[in-house]
């Protein structure tokens, strides 16, 4: 390991799938150790994992950091968004943690919303519409097909809230991820007792939320981590947020992150509030606001199509008619959550790399539908989209992307973006800057930038039309089996 011209700090990202820990010299932004250690998730009716993971995935990645990790001077969790982790009062999980693509609360989410006085009325009240991702739909579908396990619960949590408590002893969370539970509210940036005293939900559960910048707590004196006792411990965020300060992002420039889950988003100034519920209102990590539009199946969709039919990932073909909406679980964006996929316009010519492509055309579909509303009105929209995540460096991900776009795509080439932002937050603690000023200083969103070519009309009006014709088929879904 190369010698460090400032103090270290620790960057952690805690997905659904695996926990990321990098360790970054502070002055520089230099990577210099890095961990992972996988998760498992229930592969049954719905998506869930025992928290407990986490905390071992965690461990594991850090002892492969070694002793750079003991020399860390402040470290910061980022974690999955709306998971609901439910503990007892000795701070161990009641039943595994009901995760963000678990959708089995779309019933509940319909209820409340209706409840509550409709979709206009939850979007200015919380900045979203709440869907079946949310947490308050995850704890009104637990109170009511589990009732016994909420006799036991004594904390209510947050993945990225479940390890910052354990690292501290202290139950915190902050506005960014706090804003994508539902029960709190945008407008006064405060819990909102009305919707807990709703679905039953005492406020004395919930963690604190921290303000930006604020010191969450210090590590406590725990032997399976290499942490010195007292280092310095961030408020955290959820994933996109940390993805956005990883970038050092600027209100007015788009992301598409490319992962299990695609989501755009930007920066804004103004709290957003729109109430068809295709944007979600989540708060940033720093003071502004972060409009979020997400859709359930991207890359690990396309991926499975690409399995069924034989072929690599990077196999497509043009001159594709075909339709595929790869809703495979469910979709949130558009708010279909019992769909299940369609293939329509499949003829006897229709080559195996020609569905493929059709399979990327959909996933990137509903992601472009929803930039100009994330987006503020002002907005340069000759600005290079800033495209991240997994997919991010595969070929047929960025042409497809740029087809559909007719915009400039830029590929930042810092990796673990999540990670990053998590250090550049623990960084901020040590140097008293915006986090996403030290994340510019670090130049994470270098990149090159591919130029713009003619948007493609005819497929996204094709697409369109597909998915308008067919809304009454993906609407009744797995409904109907």
């Amino acid at each position: 390991m190369s010698a460090a011209e400032g103090p270290l700090v620790v960057g952690v990202d805690s997905s659904t799938q695996s926990t990321k820990v990098l360790v970054v010299d502070a002055a520089t932004g230099q990577v210099v150790a890095s961990g992972q250690a996988p998760h498992t998730v229930s592969a049954g009716a719905g998506r869930e994992s025992d928290p407990r993971q986490w905390w071992d995935a965690l461990c594991e990645a850090l002892r492969q950091c070694g002793e750079a990790a003991h020399e860390a001077a402040a470290v910061s969790v980022a974690g999955q968004q709306h998971g609901l982790v439910t503990l007892d009062a000795q701070g161990e999980p009641v039943r595994p943690a009901l995760l963000w693509n678990d959708v089995r609360s779309a019933p509940q989410a319909r209820r409340l919303v209706a409840e509550l006085g409709g979709p206009k009325a939850w979007s200015e009240r919380t900045g979203s519409v709440p869907g079946a991702s949310f947490t308050v739909t995850k704890w009104a579908w637990l109170a009511e097909n589990e009732p016994e396990s909420l006799r036991s619960v004594a904390a209510v949590r947050l993945p990225h809230d479940y390890l910052t408590e354990r690292l501290t002893g202290l139950g915190t969370t902050d506005r960014g991820d706090a804003s994508g539970t539902g029960w709190w509210a945008s407008a006064t940036e405060a819990y909102d007792d009305e919707i807990l005293s709703r679905v039953g939900l005492d406020p004395a559960l919930l963690p604190r939320v921290v303000r930006p910048g604020e010191v969450a707590g210090t590590v406590r004196d725990i032997h399976d981590l290499p942490f010195s006792k007292g280092t310095l411990v961030a408020p955290g965020t959820g994933d996109n947020a940390a993805a956005a300060l990883g970038l050092g992002l600027r209100p007015g420039a788009p992301v598409l992150s490319l992962g299990t889950s695609g989501t755009v988003y930007a920066v804004s100034r103004h709290r957003p509030a729109d109430p068809s519920g295709t944007v979600a209102g989540f708060a940033d990590a720093h003071g502004d606001w972060l409009p979020l539009a997400c859709t359930l199946n991207c890359t690990l969709a396309v991926d499975r199509v690409a399995a069924l039919l034989g072929r690599d990932r990077e196999a497509v073909e043009p001159g594709t008619s075909v339709t595929l909406l790869p809703y495979l679980d469910g979709e949130r964006t558009p708010n279909l959550p019992d769909a299940s996929g369609l293939l329509h316009g499949l003829r006897h010519d229709t080559t195996a790399g020609q569905l493929l492509q059709a399979a990327y055309d959909g996933a990137v579909h509903s992601l472009l539908g929803a930039l100009d509303l994330v987006l503020d009105q002002d907005a340069d929209r000759t600005t290079p989209l800033l495209l991240i995540g997994g997919g991010a460096r595969g070929t047929a991900w960025q042409q497809t992307v740029r087809r559909l776009s007719g915009r400039p795509v830029q590929v930042p080439q810092a990796k673990e973006l999540v990670a990053l932002g998590a250090a550049a937050q623990a960084a901020g603690l040590l140097t008293g800057e915006d986090p996403a000023a030290v994340a510019r200083r670090w130049k994470t969103a270098d990149g090159p930038v591919l130029e713009a070519v003619e948007r493609d009309e005819e497929t996204l009006a094709r697409i369109s039309g597909v998915l308008s014709d067919a809304a009454p088929l993906l609407e009744r879904g797995a409904r109907t089996h």
